[in-house]
């Protein structure tokens, strides 16, 4: 649990409010207020909500909602945009004023945090859960239907936009009556909202070392580029494999293969046993080349990541396997698809296969081990922050909450833009869910409800410490509505929708205001960002969805961890365990028992030995993840650990920049390339 934090000695407060006078400890909630007003505001003193912000925060925007739909897709994360797009406005301005002769005006920092506000909901609120919620969807109705169905077949495009639209707008107008509290008068960390600070107020005191960092981001952004180009599966363009050809006959070859060895570290045969050759294929049983997963793994860390590698080690090398042994000594006949077993009617096969019975499918099998233990680790986690989840309702209703003063008054978001904006957004989210998924108007009403409840404590859980808990929320939802309409996969799928995205949307707005607090801000025009954000992020999400997973097929070239662990939920509450070969029924239970278990070890250890008590979320993720995403990771992971031994210094200084950088460019390209190879599909299938 985080140690309770008074409103002056928030982590950082002290570095971005230097020479301001320090309040007295009993000063009273108007005090600090009128305080702020006085000594730290700066909106009416300088530029903030202005067209060029606005813009180059939604062109920034757009382009990192491609590149985060492609990081959910491909590792199940979604990564914040604020840092990463403040040095990015920072370091473009300063090109086009350069280009200018200086004729164009420097870009204020308040213009750049209104800048960040729009480029953050746009390239983080609005994705939350379009892999997930409607990924899901696309395989459910898929695998029904029993063909390759049209993305746009399972959902229109009308639906999806107003869906993506409405839960990101409902998320940033119910974190309105949250934000005086969180912020103003509790102070609570948002430790990213202050390192976004932070990073702006570096960039604007133009030091050496700020410009080096910013510098450094662009330069790893751009090899993410090259990287992302160069490890592109043959065949995906054929313009990109002319000029890879070319490059192979006049210098060397440059493209990096999708995976290494290509067949696989190595096979295994029917009775379970590991060979080189002889054996059936294990998908991702290598080292993808790819430097968004090595820089994801530089950014979480080595206790997630050797978690991750672990447990994929003992899922690839000991329980598969085994598993695949079983199956053939209960009677499935080598190398075809068949899922009972001749034997015993009975039997249904564990591990499955695919590629005409050439491919073992492990990870179709682990994962629902693997989604029990995230699963219940978050909800787990969750309950074991009882306070916080408390306070995020007491807050609000409490006595000490702030009382109108003439100066905070006249920046804050008024109560009446609350109402204004949440019913309209309300009465559409309720059509939406009616008239696209055909939920009842009064269950719409309690999932928006719920969504509003599990966004105050999601906000809570982001301003306390620095993670949004989108999945509990998504999860909480789901087994609400498995009670609420049970056997109905799209009720339960939309209903998490609204709760994630939600509180997603929530979450970020109030680390956005964390960083204009500090910096003097104007709320209600960082608000106005914000809400404009959403619309940039719907313009750009939606189309970008469509391109790059036009069809079922195009979406399982993916790994979807994610995805996997929505359509698990989903499967188990809405059709029940009797479907499943026994086996996952036992790594149900034992995910669960772990899932409870590991967090609650975690707790009673000294707060000096919880890093090295394995993840419960690396564990999981380890079981729902090819092998060459958990290796990938954890060669990050190593490298910056070995980075901070041979230089501290240097290693604090770039690594998040570098790591950044890198998940950004190929990210980005990914992105690109894909949605170009559709178009191109598209328009060489019309005659």
């Amino acid at each position: 649990m985080a140690a309770e934090k008074r409103p002056d000695d928030a982590p950082g407060l002290s570095m971005l409010t230097e020479g301001v006078p320090t309040l007295p400890p009993d000063a009273t909630h108007e005090e600090r207020e009128a305080h702020w007003r006085k000594h730290v505001y700066q909106g009416d003193r300088m530029p903030q909500l202005t067209f060029r912000a606005v813009a180059m925060g939604g062109v920034l925007g757009m382009l990192m909602s491609a590149s985060n739909l492609y990081t959910a897709l491909k590792v199940g994360w979604l990564f914040g945009v604020a840092i990463t797009a403040c040095v990015m406005s920072y370091v473009i301005w300063n090109l086009v004023r350069a280009f200018s002769g200086g004729r164009v005006s420097k870009m204020s920092i308040l213009e750049n945090a209104c800048m960040a506000s729009t480029a953050s909901a746009a390239g983080y609120s609005t994705g939350a859960t379009m892999a997930t919620m409607f990924g899901a969807l696309l395989i459910l109705k898929g695998e029904k239907a029993g063909v390759n169905l049209k993305t746009w077949d399972v959902m229109p495009v009308s639906a999806v936009t107003l869906f993506v639209l409405c839960t990101a707008a409902l998320g940033v107008f119910v974190a309105v009556p949250t934000k005086r509290q969180m912020i103003n008068v509790e102070n609570l960390p948002f430790p990213s909202g202050i390192a976004a600070a932070e990073t702006l107020r570096s960039l604007y005191s133009e030091g050496r070392e700020a410009m080096q960092k910013a510098y450094s981001l662009i330069i790893a952004l751009l090899a993410g580029v090259v990287i992302g180009i160069i490890n592109t599966g043959e065949g995906t363009l054929a313009f990109l494999d002319r000029a890879m050809n070319a490059i192979k006959a006049t210098i060397f070859d440059i493209r990096l293969p999708e995976l290494v060895p290509e067949a696989g570290l190595f096979r295994v045969a029917q009775d379970g046993r590991i060979a080189d050759r002889g054996g059936l294929q294990l998908p991702g049983f290598g080292f993808e080349p790819s430097g968004l997963l090595i820089a994801a793994g530089m950014i979480v860390g080595l206790r997630v990541s050797i978690t991750m590698i672990a447990g994929s080690c003992l899922l690839y090398f000991v329980v598969g396997p085994w598993l695949i042994g079983l199956d053939g000594a209960a009677g499935f006949e080598p190398n075809i698809q068949s899922v009972v077993s001749p034997l015993d009617p009975e039997l249904v096969r564990s591990i499955k296969t695919n590629g005409g019975g050439q491919v073992f499918q492990i990870v179709h099998w682990s994962l629902w081990g693997g989604t029990a233990l995230m699963v219940f680790s978050s909800l787990a986690a969750v309950a074991l922050q009882w306070r916080t989840v408390g306070r995020a309702f007491s807050g609000i209703f409490q006595k000490s909450s702030p009382a109108p003063g003439r100066g905070a008054d006249s920046v804050e978001v008024p109560v009446g833009w609350l109402v204004g904006g949440l019913v309209p957004i309300s009465i559409g989210m309720i059509l939406v869910q009616w008239l696209a998924f055909d939920i009842a108007p009064w269950l719409g009403v309690i999932a928006i409800a719920m969504a509003f409840v599990l966004s105050m404590v999601a906000s809570r859980a982001t301003g306390e410490t620095d993670t949004t808990p989108m999945g509990a929320m998504g999860k909480v939802m789901q087994l609400l509505f498995g009670v609420l309409s049970p056997g109905n996969v799209v009720h339960n799928l939309a209903s998490a929708g609204v709760a994630a995205n939600s509180a997603s949307a929530s979450a970020d707005l109030l680390t956005d205001m964390k960083t204009g607090y500090l910096l003097g801000a104007n709320p209600r025009r960082q608000f106005i960002a914000q809400f404009i954000g959403v619309f940039f992020g719907t313009l750009a999400i939606v189309p970008a969805w469509y391109l790059m997973v036009p069809d079922k097929a195009a979406l399982e070239k993916y790994p979807l961890p994610s995805t996997q662990q929505w359509v698990a939920v989903a499967r188990l509450l809405t059709e029940g365990v009797h479907n499943l070969p026994v086996s996952a029924r036992w790594a149900i239970l034992i995910g669960a028992l772990l899932g409870v278990a590991m967090p609650l070890a975690e707790r009673a250890l000294p707060r000096g030995a919880r890093k090295f008590f394995p993840s419960a979320m690396g564990l999981g993720l380890s079981w729902i993840m090819p092998f060459a995403n958990s290796l990938a990771f954890a060669i990050g992971a190593i490298l910056a650990w070995m980075w901070s031994i041979a230089s501290r210094k240097a290693a604090e200084k770039y690594t998040i920049p570098v790591s950044s950088g890198l998940i950004a460019g190929e990210g980005m390209i990914k992105a690109i390339l894909a949605m170009t190879a559709t178009v191109v599909d598209l328009t060489a299938a019309k005659p």
